[in-house]
């Protein structure tokens, strides 16, 4: 059945796909403003934290040290941002809700199964429809304008690592941005930056503001994915309390499911989780 499902998927659906089906895309304005917004302020927060913070320093090992802490977070975010941006999240075909359809899925007459009726799919356990991306989505967790997608089964670890990186990203940014302020302060403001002092002063504000608000935005997102993962729930199957009709994996389980084995992979957004 996945097998006849996969070969269904791959020659006739081309839904929301771009580059000849290749690349997942949803076509929502307000989730490419978002994303491109999103690439935005990591690039502002490069600059600040390159021209006015780092280069400039006169401290060469603290300008390296955190260059390459900085640099290697960023990479991983931006990374892990496309990942879940263009990764399929677990789409159900779409209109294969028909009789020949069924019984070539190998569906017994009389077994009891669940239609869409908004993208006429058979739904299986767990998924449910989401009207942006206009498909059903298995293991549905919820649709994220930020990165112009769902979060479900395929793509849930590259949204997990996302937010993580964003917000150790944005804890180095305030660490490094109040630390600049700080020296600043302490000594002429023309031997710490090649700004002028106004113009220093309201690229580190902003940047500090950026980063406390993106590192408890993206924390309290992650401690959520966290505990759904934790808990074997979707974000949705939490809002709707509902009734587990499945079997709930045990916690170790659950995390596997989503991560793969463990290993160091679990932190890599070029890994995808083995089945």
């Amino acid at each position: 059945m996945m097998e006849y499902e996969y070969t269904f998927r791959k020659e006739t659906d081309f839904h929301n796909r771009c580059c000849g089906g290749m690349l997942w895309c949803i076509r929502d304005i307000c989730g490419i403003i978002c994303a491109i917004l999103t690439w935005l302020l990591i690039l502002y927060a490069e600059f600040v934290v390159m021209s006015v913070i780092l280069i400039p320093s006169p401290y060469p090992f603290y300008s390296v040290i955190n260059i390459i802490i900085f640099q290697f977070c960023a990479f991983l975010a931006f990374s892990s941002h496309l990942k879940t941006m263009f990764t399929d999240p677990g789409a159900v075909p779409k209109g294969n809700a028909t009789k020949e359809m069924i019984k070539q899925m190998g569906y017994r007459e009389g077994q009891v199964i669940f239609k869409c009726p908004k993208c006429c799919s058979i739904k299986p356990d767990r998924a449910h429809h989401c009207s942006v991306c206009q498909r059903c989505i298995r293991k549905m967790d919820h649709h994220c304008p930020w990165v112009n997608n769902c979060v479900g089964e395929n793509n849930q670890k590259y949204f997990v690592l996302f937010t993580f990186y964003i917000a150790v990203l944005s804890l180095h940014s305030l660490f490094l941005a109040i630390n600049q302020f700080l020296m600043c302060i302490k000594h002429e403001w023309k031997d710490c930056t090649t700004y002028s002092p106004p113009a220093t002063v309201v690229l580190l504000l902003f940047l500090i503001f950026e980063a406390l608000l993106f590192a408890i935005f993206t924390a309290v997102m992650l401690g959520t994915q966290v505990q759904a993962i934790w808990n074997d729930e979707t974000g949705i199957e939490q809002l709707k309390k509902e009734q587990a009709r499945w079997v709930k994996k045990s916690r170790w389980k659950s995390i596997q499911a989503v991560f793969g084995r463990f290993s160091i992979l679990w932190l890599s957004p070029f890994a995808k989780p083995a089945p």
